[in-house]
């Protein structure tokens, strides 16, 4: 099995204490999963990623039945740091780390995510003030798509809900082609209440769908900094996420058709609050 190169020259994990200078090693070195998805695997090497570094792992996988002092504490941690974790099987496990997992692995994001309330601050800073929030997109093709469109155009970040949203792996990253590793992208806990606390701060939440209400993008005078959500790919937006939007906003069809696939919707969408920020420039 490959060995990913690691943030530092010697292949280790490095991480920095904020109250000190010197960096220490984890004790162990991310793996490929086969897939191009880095993975740590180990009770004692994600259990330290999780004490220093808890912003780097996407999710933790710890197999059904093993207990021990440690497991518990990994647990402990993930649920402090709402980070998701999933009991599973053996094989599973296998799987994704044939060697040496101790019942515990660990799926990556090497960018790290940002804090939501950090990404709110700097948003306004962006060259294009907007903001993406998936409501359980499923499909890390469109996730990486709409990374590599947003931060194109100058978007400030990508929002993904903890439970049901799009896993940032392999298929995300290729997808996006080296944008989720400069865009900004956070991960929260409750959808609803990260929208209630973006409102709070002077976001504009604008929603992607049909209504007989909802405004026409291509004529509709479109706000910013603002909050931009695009719901799952069968279902759209729950009716729990639109009822917090200050505006629904749709993409005017031509010619009868379905609709759009949602990373299609959200490029065209993007673009459209890109052109009108220009404008005003």
């Amino acid at each position: 099995m490959a060995i990913l190169q690691a943030l530092s020259d010697n292949k280790d994990i490095m991480t920095t204490d904020k109250k000190a200078s010197s960096a220490r090693p984890l004790s162990a070195a991310p793996q490929d999963d086969g897939e191009g998805q880095a993975v740590l695997s180990g009770v004692k090497p994600v259990l330290e990623l999780l004490e220093r570094e808890p912003e780097r792992i996407d999710a933790v996988l710890l197999r059904k039945g093993r207990r021990s002092q440690d497991t518990d504490r990994i647990l402990d941690l993930c649920r402090a740091a709402k980070v998701r974790f999933t009991l599973t099987d053996a094989q599973s496990l296998d799987r994704l780390c044939p060697t040496g997992h101790q019942g515990v692995v660990a799926r990556l994001f090497k960018a790290g995510f940002t804090d939501f309330s950090d990404l709110l601050a700097q948003a306004p800073d962006a060259p294009l003030p907007l903001v993406i929030v998936l409501d359980q997109v499923q499909d890390p093709g469109n996730a990486g798509t709409l990374a590599r469109t947003l931060y194109a155009l100058g978007g400030a970040g990508l929002v993904i809900p903890r439970h049901n949203g799009a896993f940032l792996g392999a298929g995300a990253r290729r997808a996006a082609a080296g944008a989720l590793e400069r865009l900004p992208v956070a991960k929260v806990m409750n959808l609803s209440r990260a929208l209630d606390e973006a409102r709070d701060a002077g976001f504009v939440i604008y929603g992607a769908a049909f209504g007989e209400d909802s405004l026409d993008a291509f004529t509709a005078r479109l706000h910013t900094p603002a909050l931009l959500v695009l719901g799952n790919e069968e279902h759209g937006i729950r009716p729990q996420v639109a009822k917090r939007c200050h505006h629904l906003v749709h993409i005017p069809m031509l010619r009868d058709f379905d609709s759009l696939n949602v990373a299609q919707a959200g490029g065209i969408l993007t673009s459209c609050f890109a052109r009108q920020r220009r404008q005003s420039n």
